[in-house]
């Protein structure tokens, strides 16, 4: 009986394993209709990977790494990352069953808190980006704000060097879901800028 029942138990995690598994193949591989992107981002570093929220799951809040002003090669912006809800948890705002997700992410700053949208999703970004200019500190992107489904701009107090870009296009389906970035590595005695750009994915489901 006793190894019947610890066969049974085995069987059940390996079942539990692949059904994980499967679900995370489906997250990082789940649909979207098109890429969001600004056309002021930087062009130092390398893309990191993309990284989807679950499926089923949107950003309905976003929190950034900053490095502050005060040092002789500041970096500014280092990493966004996106806070997955799925509908359901949203309309009830049970924030604590957010998800978070990122991309590449620089070595200098602390993250934010995260910047929640009163409804709906993000669905558009717009990017402040210090253009680079010899023998000054680049600081590749400075700071990033995000719209939400109900029009609402929400902007996190980062660093304000550079100027303010056009905004993407808009979301056609939810809301974002998944993001992409550029992020200039460890330059040693060299100029340091960390994030350089950003690319965001759409969902391919329609709100109804």
């Amino acid at each position: 009986m006793n190894h019947f029942i610890s066969m049974m138990f085995s069987l059940l995690v390996f079942i539990g394993l692949q059904v994980s598994v499967e679900s995370l193949e489906r997250s990082t591989n789940r649909g979207y209709i098109s890429e969001l992107t600004v056309s002021n981002g930087g062009t130092w570093g390398s893309w990191g990977n993309k990284e989807m929220c679950p499926d089923g799951t949107y950003a309905a809040g976003f929190s950034l790494k900053v490095e502050a002003d005060g040092t002789s090669d500041n970096t500014a912006l280092n990493g966004i990352r996106l806070h997955c809800l799925s509908v359901f948890h949203r309309l009830s705002n049970s924030f604590h069953d957010e998800i978070p997700v990122q991309s590449g992410v620089g070595s200098w700053g602390q993250w934010t808190d995260v910047k929640w949208c009163s409804s709906g999703f993000l669905r558009a970004f717009m990017m402040r980006v210090k253009p680079i200019k010899a023998g000054t500190d680049n600081t590749a992107v400075n700071n990033i704000v995000f719209q939400c489904n109900d029009g609402v701009v929400m902007k996190v107090d980062a660093t304000d060097s550079g100027d303010w870009g056009k905004w993407s296009k808009t979301c056609e389906g939810k809301g974002i879901c998944g993001l992409k970035t550029r992020v200039q590595g460890l330059q040693g005695s060299g100029d340091d800028t960390a994030l350089n750009d950003v690319v965001l994915e759409d969902d391919n489901k329609k709100i109804r």
